[in-house]
């Protein structure tokens, strides 16, 4: 593969603060907490064996091979170019599936935050599906910037999830302190189908380190700063999702937060009891930051990976090819964003807003988790057994579970038909593109 005209630009701040915007994703503490106080050992299992051995695995496997592509580079490697292709591509489509269901999320959560006017509109599909769009967008646009200018983005995103943060344990301490907690506390999870497919969310809520991988190219000092970045944010997610969703069930008990605006409901319940009526619109803000981080975070690593393919031949030439002035990959991110808002307009089908929501997630989580089958056995290949066998290990559990239908779905037979074409064609999609440009 011919030398990439990328500049590195990232260096171990950057790096720290670039992994945690795109690791952390607010929109999950809400599911934690819909799904009650077992959530919290959930998410310490699910850094321990997955969060932790994935981030050991990538800071390795990029000082081994520190360019454009991460997971793409370590695959073909490894295992041959096809499997290396199928690698990149699964998880390429995976991010176009995970884009319009945080949109989703993040549209309904912000016009919630509004007041009991706008509320309705959480649950309008034709809001859902026109704010979305305009979210996929805004995002694809200001990435196409360059990580000289992008990198602040994260770097904002990062910042705005610590302040969160910060801003709910203090909530939660004051209204524990005038009136105790709204929910009693337990260890163990529910025994329930939801509980086992929120496993599953709780698994890819640990994701998103990888990334730092597909940066290689733009890392001042891969072999030092990864190791420092993967340990720092690892720390950090941990305690961040476990501490946020305990405040959030301190303010509030699990039936009263539901997935898609527990964050704006818990703000707007915190602001009336503490008699701060501008609460939940500060939380709001500071969930949209974290947002714009996290969508310029993946937006700009994952089109790494097609533009890494294209230099190979794998893909047409102008996926390699580079903006002349801001040097990136801005072809693939124009067809990443096609991909996505097409997905958006397709999942809508057939079913209520909330189920469509659960369905697209399952296909993310399912499509989000084969490619990390490939990091982990790279890993094993490089002799990080303990940290191969962990997180492959978490991985195909979290396939499995997220086949599990919860109760928002109504109509099951629906749902697991959605998951198995959307599955099956991400793969044969793979196929007939690699085919055709290995043909060539």
């Amino acid at each position: 593969m011919p030398a990439t005209p990328l500049s590195r630009e990232l260096g171990a701040r950057d790096l720290t603060l670039f992994a945690i915007a795109s690791i952390v994703g607010v929109r999950w503490i809400a599911s934690a907490a819909h799904a009650g106080p077992g959530s919290i050992l959930l998410w310490l299992l699910a850094a321990l064996l997955f969060l932790i051995p994935l981030s050991i695995a990538v800071a390795h496997l990029t000082a081994r091979d520190p360019g454009a592509g991460g997971m793409y580079l370590w695959s073909r490697r490894d295992f041959g170019q096809w499997h290396g292709f199928l690698c990149f591509w699964i998880y390429w489509m995976s991010t176009v599936v995970w884009f319009p269901s945080a949109a989703m999320f993040y549209a309904s959560a912000a016009v919630f935050t509004l007041g009991p006017r706008f509320a309705p509109l959480a649950n309008s599909r034709p809001y859902l599906i026109v704010a979305s769009l305009a979210i996929i967008w805004v995002a694809l646009g200001t990435n196409i910037l360059g990580m000289k200018v992008g990198k602040w983005t994260e770097n904002l995103g990062a910042s705005a999830t610590w302040l969160l943060g910060l801003a709910l344990a203090v909530l939660a301490f004051r209204i524990w302190q005038r009136q105790g907690s709204a929910t009693t506390f337990h260890l163990l999870p529910e025994r329930n189908w939801d509980t086992v497919n929120f496993w599953a969310s709780i698994a890819y809520g640990m994701t998103g380190f990888e990334v730092a991988g597909m940066m290689g190219a733009e890392i001042r000092n891969p072999s030092r700063d990864l190791p420092r970045a993967a340990w720092i944010a690892s720390a950090f997610t941990t305690l961040f999702y476990a501490g946020a969703t305990a405040a959030l069930l301190v303010i509030l008990p699990p039936g009263k937060i539901s997935d898609l605006n527990g964050l704006a409901e818990t703000g707007k319940a915190a602001g009336e009891i503490l008699g701060l009526p501008w609460l939940s619109p500060l939380i709001a803000v500071l969930v949209l930051c974290s947002a714009v981080g996290q969508f310029g975070g993946l937006g700009s690593a994952v089109a790494r990976m097609p533009f890494a393919a294209g230099a190979d031949h794998l893909l047409p030439p102008l996926f390699a090819r580079v903006h002349p002035r801001w040097a990136t990959p801005w072809i693939s991110m124009l067809i990443f964003g096609a991909l996505a808002s097409l997905l958006l307009l397709a999942i809508q089908l057939g079913d209520t807003a909330q189920a469509a929501y659960q369905t697209i997630v399952s296909l993310m989580v399912i499509s989000g988790f084969l490619p990390f089958l490939y990091i982990f056995a790279s890993a094993w290949k490089a002799g990080n057994r303990l940290s191969a066998v962990s997180g492959a290990s978490v991985s195909a559990l979290a396939i499995l579970c997220a086949v599990i239908p919860t109760g928002d779905i109504h109509r099951i037979w629906l749902f697991e038909l959605k998951l198995a074409l959307g599955t099956a064609a991400v793969i044969l999609s793979a196929f007939f593109v690699y085919r055709r440009q290995t043909r060539v």
